[in-house]
């Protein structure tokens, strides 16, 4: 790839969308399952999988966080980084978005149908696992699909953030008000959803170049530096900082903090993960790697590793010396990345394509053949 400025051009800076990767695609993280385009980028196929296979470890190691102090940092710095930077691609993804006809089906077929599924069988499982009475409300998202209904709502609102002169500063203050304010509550999953929003906005705002800039050799020399850093400063935070802080869905009222300090937070954690976000996206292989293809499965992923990683608390997997244990652990993220790649993979993408990208030709109706066309041609590659 050819080299480019390492300069990266203001996100307040309206930018055109760059044909080479707008998308109409909603990726959620990675949606799109087997229907395979002309041409895909690499590096954000590569980035998606890398990415979701954090996101499994992740999980895996919430259950083994009280025994170790190490595995309690790993789990922070995961936190620190792999949703924003999930988030920033799908902003960057998001760029074409203007309500289109073929742009709301997508949206609708590839986000808003995977949540309802989702949403009803997560907490289904829940309920058979525990016990209690399901909970379906469909408007209070438990669990994973939260970035659903978050995905679908700033979708919506990307015209918007295109027309804004300075969307980055407005969405940093919209994130530090929801921090500050705990009568937001958790209805539609709105304090994740404008906790956030600045990397939505950073990823809708940000053009290829700017990603390229990322693979400036000395950048990419200082990244396993700054994750390093990153990674002593969670071990110190381990046991001074509720880690509630990361997941983004609390008011700073709802962890015993004054208002003022979740602006603070907001802020100071708004910096940290742009920087770690960036280091992981420089170390991130451009080229065609074997994992490449299994990058536009990830939502498949995403969305089904959850009935284990819950199962695995429900049944009692974290109990027992071993699996604390350093050789536990160990196997544990083993098994845990497995896990990840199985999801990704094209026997899984078919058998459940039906939930995560139905068609729904049934429920659209049918498209003027001039729109299709227009719509066709100017869909990017990627699309």
């Amino acid at each position: 790839m050819s080299q480019v400025s390492p300069a990266v051009a203001s996100p307040n800076t309206p930018g055109r969308p760059d044909a080479s990767t707008a998308s109409d695609t909603p990726d959620t993280p990675g949606a799109e399952g087997g229907r395979r385009s002309r041409e895909r980028d690499a590096f954000f196929d590569n980035a998606k999988f890398l990415a979701i296979v954090l996101v499994v470890v992740g999980h895996s190691w919430e259950g083994l966080r009280d025994g170790s102090r190490a595995v309690a940092a790993g789990y922070l710095l995961l936190y620190a980084f792999h949703m924003p930077a999930f988030t920033i691609v799908s902003g960057h993804f998001s760029r074409s978005f203007s309500f289109r006809p073929r742009q709301i089906r997508r949206l609708v077929t590839g986000v808003a149908v995977p949540y309802v599924v989702f949403e009803t069988a997560l907490n289904l499982f829940r309920a058979w696992n525990t016990g209690e009475e399901p909970r379906i409300t469909l408007l209070h998202p438990w669990y994973l699909t939260w970035f659903l209904m978050a995905l679908f709502i700033w979708r919506l609102t990307a015209p918007l953030w295109r027309a804004l002169r300075y969307p980055f500063t407005v969405s940093v203050v919209l994130a530090a008000a929801a921090t500050a304010s705990p009568d937001i509550g958790g209805d539609l999953a709105l304090q994740r959803v404008l906790q956030y929003l600045p990397f939505f906005v950073l990823g809708l705002r940000l053009e290829r170049r700017h990603f390229e800039a990322l693979r400036d050799r000395r950048l990419r020399l200082l990244a396993p530096a700054v994750l390093a850093l990153g990674a002593l400063a969670a071990y110190w935070t381990v046991p001074r900082m509720n880690p509630d802080w990361f997941y983004h869905r609390y008011a700073a009222q709802e962890l015993g903090a004054p208002g003022w300090a979740g602006v603070l937070m907001t802020l100071g954690m708004l910096g940290c993960s742009l920087l770690l976000s960036a280091a992981f996206l420089s170390l991130t292989p451009s080229r065609r790697t074997w994992f490449t293809a299994l990058g536009a499965g990830t939502l498949y992923a995403y969305l089904l590793h959850g009935f284990l990683a819950k199962g695995a608390h429900y049944w009692d997997w974290y109990e027992g010396g071993f699996v604390n244990s350093a050789p536990g652990v160990l196997l544990v993220t083993a098994v845990a990345a497995a896990v990840a790649v199985a999801l990704t993979t094209p026997p899984v993408v078919r058998a459940f394509r039906w939930a995560m990208e139905p068609r729904l030709e049934w429920f659209f109706a049918p498209e003027p053949p001039a729109r299709a066309g227009r719509d066709r041609r100017t869909a990017a590659p990627g699309a």
